[in-house]
């Protein structure tokens, strides 16, 4: 099942509901084919991994949680585990763990566009 949010208190609730579960929010808008296109995708996936929570942003509906999540295109998915944005950084740092590799990118992990075989392929190295 697919969550509505409609603004940053909601987003903040979800996530801290979800505790350790991996979280993907989908921004998207009612006018945009691509999004349409997944729609139907992304509520199947919610069906298929029980233990990812899934949720959808309409970007007209909440502009002020998009521009708050840098949201630049749509269709956006967007990660987050203990109610942090997964990022590059949080993804090395679990395998390296406190190595001083100099990695001093913050880059916000966020899959854009219409394509459900990545979006699936990092729901599961995510899970």
């Amino acid at each position: 099942m697919v969550q509505m949010i409609k603004d940053m208190n909601e987003l903040k609730e979800f996530l801290k509901d979800a505790g350790h579960k991996l979280v993907v929010v989908e921004f998207s808008a009612k006018w945009c084919g691509p999004c349409k296109a997944m729609c139907p995708i992304f509520h199947a996936m919610s069906l298929r991994y029980n233990n990812v929570l899934f949720a959808n942003v309409d970007v007209d509906d909440a502009q002020e949680l998009a521009e708050t999540c840098h949201i630049k295109g749509v269709p956006t998915f967007q990660m987050f585990k203990k109610a942090q944005k997964v990022t590059l950084f949080s993804r090395i740092k679990r395998v390296l763990c406190c190595c001083r590799s100099g990695l001093m990118t913050k880059q916000i992990y966020e899959l854009c566009g219409a394509d459900a075989r990545k979006l699936e392929e990092k729901i599961q190295e995510l899970m």
